[in-house]
C-alpha cells in the first residue's frame, strides 16, 4: 500500500477529527513523510508470513479512539486494559521514538516465529536480532491500515509499552465475538495464538 493510500485511510477512518484537524492539515502534518515513503518497498503486505513494510504511526490519538477506529470483517476494535489504562503503558527507552506528530515504521513482523513464546523471551530474540518491538500505538497502526494483519491463529503482543514494575504486556488479538482487541497478557505467560510483533526501524521528522 502506498503512502497516500495509507493517508487517504486514515482521513476515511476519521483521524483527522480524532486529532481535531480538517483532512487538509492532516495531509499538511504529514507531507515530510512522503519523501521517506517512496524510497521504501509499497507492494502488498504478506499476510500469511505477517510483514508489512511500512505504515503510518500517529502516536498523539487517544489510543482507545485508535482502536474503535479499527475495523476487521465488519467488526469494530474494542479496548480493555483494566485496571490499567493505555497511557499507563508508555514506549520503553531503548526504542528511539521519534518526537515527531508522525513517523514511519518500517519492515514489521507480526511474531510466527515466537508464536507459544512468553514475551519476555521474545524480547530476548528480538534484541538480539537487532530489531525493535512495537508499542501500542505501532500495532493499532498495523491492524488499522491492515485489518488482515490480525491473523487468528497469530495475534501479537506489543512488548515495546510497558508500566514501570508491571508485567502486563499489551497485545491485540481477536475476541471471542469476533472483534479485534486492545487488552493484556503476562510477560512471562507463552500463548499458542500469540506472537510479539517487531520492526526494523523508525524514521520520523522533528
Amino acid at each position: 500500500m502506498t503512502f497516500d493510500s495509507q493517508l487517504q485511510t486514515l482521513i476515511d477512518r476519521g483521524y483527522p477529527a480524532a486529532l481535531d484537524l480538517t483532512p487538509s492539515d492532516l495531509t499538511a502534518r504529514l507531507e515530510p513523510l512522503r519523501a521517506i515513503a517512496v524510497t521504501l518497498d509499497q507492494s502488498e503486505p504478506d499476510f500469511e508470513a505477517g510483514h508489512i513494510h511500512f505504515v503510518i504511526v500517529i502516536p498523539g490519538i487517544d489510543a482507545t479512539t485508535a482502536m474503535s477506529i479499527v475495523e476487521r470483517r465488519g467488526k469494530t476494535g474494542t479496548e480493555k486494559l483494566f485496571p490499567r489504562q493505555p497511557v499507563d503503558f508508555q514506549p520503553t527507552p531503548d526504542l528511539g521514538i521519534p518526537q515527531g506528530f508522525a513517523y514511519l515504521l518500517t519492515d514489521i513482523d507480526r511474531g510466527r516465529d515466537s508464536i507459544n513464546v512468553s514475551p519476555h523471551d521474545a524480547l530476548i530474540r528480538i534484541t538480539r536480532q537487532s530489531r525493535f518491538p512495537l508499542t501500542i500505538h505501532e500495532g493499532i497502526a498495523c491492524v488499522t491500515q491492515y485489518p488482515e494483519f490480525l491473523a487468528k491463529n497469530n495475534c501479537y503482543t506489543l512488548a515495546g509499552s510497558r508500566h514501570p514494575g508491571d508485567k502486563r504486556v499489551p497485545a491485540i488479538w481477536i475476541n471471542a465475538k469476533g472483534n479485534p482487541h486492545l487488552g493484556w497478557c503476562w510477560d512471562g505467560n507463552p500463548h499458542t495464538w500469540l506472537g510479539t510483533a517487531s520492526c526494523a526501524r523508525r524514521f520520523g521528522f522533528d
